[in-house]
């Protein structure tokens, strides 16, 4: 298994170059992250080299990296990672780029590489704020049009900023702050005197 893992990192570092900002084979996975400029040209060549042939996007999805490993990450926040499978090969293979600015994250779109991908990118942005340049139809796809945040951000209310409510004067939903007050829920735990004690 690891030979055929080391032979798709040596075909990826040969195919890509400088494109490439690490390879990582960990847990039976190679991990590839890319430079950011370069991440629709080496998608290209993902798909249309004969020696990585990935045809098929299987996922892919936004991660917000504010907090990782107790905030000790010192890298972007925000990263778009994709899962890629080469049918010819039969290889698997984990794409991550992260977006240059955690402020107004952008990647370029890989929905022109593989059509699938449009959904995906949607579910990003809604869910993250990551914008996908060149994606023809950028709009979100969980929440609702007028929601105001994106709910996955890691520093984004748990209660949400507006809460939707039937007006019965006006006879419509309306939205409003919130109003909900925040509070912290303890369990709290009641033993008998004799709990746990082998009989």
């Amino acid at each position: 298994m690891s030979d055929r893992l080391n032979q798709l990192a040596a075909n990826l570092e040969r195919v890509l170059g400088k494109r490439v900002h690490s390879i990582e084979i960990a847990l039976g996975e190679v991990t590839l992250t890319l430079n950011a400029d370069t991440y629709y040209e080496a998608a290209l060549l993902l798909r249309d080299d004969p020696a990585l042939a990935f045809e098929q996007l299987i996922d892919l999805c936004g991660v917000d990296y504010q907090g990782f490993r107790d905030d000790t990450w010192t890298g972007q926040r925000f990263a778009v990672v994709s899962h890629l499978l080469s049918l010819a090969h039969n290889w698997r293979l984990r794409v991550r780029v992260f977006a240059v600015e955690d402020s107004y994250p952008v990647v370029a779109s890989v929905t022109p590489i593989w059509n699938g991908a449009s959904w995906f990118e949607r579910e990003a942005f809604d869910l993250y704020g990551i914008l996908f340049d060149g994606h023809e139809d950028l709009r979100r796809i969980l929440t609702d049009y007028g929601f105001v945040g994106h709910p996955f951000r890691k520093d984004f209310p748990i209660a949400g900023n507006v809460e939707m409510i039937y007006d019965p004067e006006l006879k419509r939903v309306v939205y409003q702050p919130v109003s909900i007050e925040p509070r912290e829920i303890t369990p709290r735990v009641i033993r008998e005197e004799q709990y746990g004690d082998p009989v």
